[in-house]
């Protein structure tokens, strides 16, 4: 990773679901330092638990929250992004570097909240990053240097693997790898009712088609090589790999999960277009 955080301040705006998860994976590998780290969440009864559990500051007020602090992360509601934006113009700089996990809101919409030339950064994490083998892609908004693209990155390289796009991709990303474990479920859960059908037991199958499911993506993000190469390689001639193939092709599973991830990529845009 290469980069020190141990001397910025940082602030977490809506230490929710997901800003929970990129702040307790900061704070466990120790790139943050907890006196120097502060959050926000929307009740005090909240607030106090999650103070205890994490040993950081966590309190309501988003202004008293970012005064002074070197990255902020936003992650509130979307739709509630702007008037939190709003809520601390009065403490932002143009030294600050501001990145946002709100689906669907661009990095224009929050430079005009803020209403100054500052740096932001949008992410699309997913929800492997709780444990650390998460996929975010970041786009950059129009006041970012290079130096804080890398910045950003590392951060969120603490959860899984990232990947800078333009933001014009978003979108996409947010069908493919976002909403993405959703559809692996169900393919998972088909394996295992597969499995239960030809007489295996169901704890059996179900790990039989986790631990598969892993191996494979495994292989393909290891060597590098298109997965119709390695289901090539799988697939011996007259065998039973390709009578299964075939009934995959019958059943158009692969025309369907792409209109699964072109489907929501539309809703996606939708949704940014308000």
């Amino acid at each position: 990773m290469g980069l020190d955080f141990s001397g910025k301040q940082v602030a977490v705006l809506g230490a929710g679901k997901m800003g929970g998860i990129l702040l307790k994976a900061l704070l466990d590998k120790k790139l943050l330092s907890p006196q120097l780290t502060r959050a926000t969440v929307q009740h005090e009864e909240r607030a106090r638990a999650l103070s205890d559990k994490l040993g950081i500051p966590v309190g309501i007020d988003n202004l008293a929250a970012v005064q002074n602090a070197d990255i902020i992360f936003i992650c509130v509601k979307p739709q509630v992004v702007r008037e939190v934006m709003e809520q601390i113009r009065p403490h932002v700089t143009k030294h600050q570097l501001f990145i946002s996990v709100a689906a669907s809101v661009s990095t224009a919409q929050i430079e005009k909240a803020l209403s100054i030339e500052t740096a932001v950064v949008r992410a699309m994490p997913n929800t492997p990053c709780v444990l650390g083998v998460g996929m975010t892609a970041l786009c950059k908004g129009k006041f970012v240097s290079k130096s804080q693209v890398e910045t950003a990155c590392a951060l969120f390289e603490v959860v899984g693997r990232t990947v800078v796009v333009d933001e014009k991709h978003m979108d996409a990303v947010t069908g493919l790898s976002a909403s993405g474990p959703a559809y692996i479920y169900i393919i998972l859960e088909s394996l295992a009712e597969a499995g239960v059908k030809v007489g295996l037991p169901r704890d059996i199958a179900t790990l039989l088609a986790a631990q598969t499911t892993l191996g494979a993506a495994t292989v393909v993000l290891e060597t590098g090589d298109h997965p119709a190469l390695l289901k090539d390689a799988v697939t011996t001639p007259a065998g039973c790999t390709i009578d299964g193939i075939m009934e995959l092709e019958e059943g158009k599973l692969r025309v369907t999960l792409i209109k699964a991830v072109v489907k929501a990529a539309q809703r996606a845009k939708e949704l940014a277009n308000g």
